[in-house]
């Protein structure tokens, strides 16, 4: 997905940028109306991630603007928390979805890809990775055409995995995220969870796709 990310404070349009590049979205971003007016109106983009305080023209305008063009492409507002009417106005202008300030990073691309699959139907249920391939409908997983069965645990941790291909993600991160409590340090209940799930998905073949980073954690990322 190409997205357009508009916000004019430095620090949170890198996170932004870079949070949706480790999770595999082709990010561009400006920092004020005018400029993602002209971009949007010239160049495609799957959506919009689009902050209403801007310098020169506001969010609001700029949306208001791309409706009024008949531009279609979805945008999801970055709203100040106790921006109730800009969120109402918002809505009513044609926005897909608004987050709040501060908002996590999966969150904003959970939105992106629920904005995503309601245009497109199932389009995003489908996650693929080299030749590993996982169906968020069916639950059903395939490694160079051949099935592969996991558990429930095992599926939500692939899954996890899946999300941001490429990005190393912490023993902490997969604990609180696939068992949703806090890490115990003393457990290695992710370890051998990674173990088996890489049994399934990497024995037999040549490109192993399941990579331990010593020390910090795991990622999805093809190797020797």
């Amino acid at each position: 997905m190409r997205i357009l990310v508009v916000e004019d404070e430095r620090k949170i349009a890198t996170f932004i940028r870079k949070g949706l590049a480790e999770s595999g979205f082709n990010p561009l971003a400006c920092a004020n109306g005018d400029d993602a007016l002209h971009l949007a109106s010239s160049e495609r983009f799957d959506a919009i991630v689009l902050d209403v305080m801007l310098p020169g023209r506001d969010g609001l305008s700029v949306l208001r603007q791309l409706r009024e063009q008949r531009n279609t492409v979805p945008v999801i507002l970055l709203t100040a928390r106790d921006g109730l009417a800009e969120r109402v106005e918002g809505l009513n202008l044609g926005a897909d979805d608004y987050l709040s300030k501060p908002f996590s990073m999966e969150e904003l691309i959970a939105r992106l890809r629920a904005v995503r699959r309601r245009l497109t139907g199932e389009g995003l249920s489908v996650q693929q990775y080299e030749d590993l391939s996982l169906n968020q409908i069916t639950h059903e997983i395939t490694r160079a055409g051949r099935k592969i069965e996991l558990t429930a645990r095992e599926y939500a941790l692939l899954e996890y995995l899946m999300r941001s291909p490429g990005r190393v993600l912490t023993r902490t991160q997969l604990c609180e995220q696939v068992w949703d409590y806090h890490f115990d340090p003393g457990t290695n209940v992710v370890d051998v969870c990674v173990q088996r799930l890489r049994r399934k998905v990497d024995d037999g073949h040549p490109v192993k796709l399941i990579q331990t980073v010593r020390g910090v954690g795991y990622t999805l990322k093809a190797g020797a």
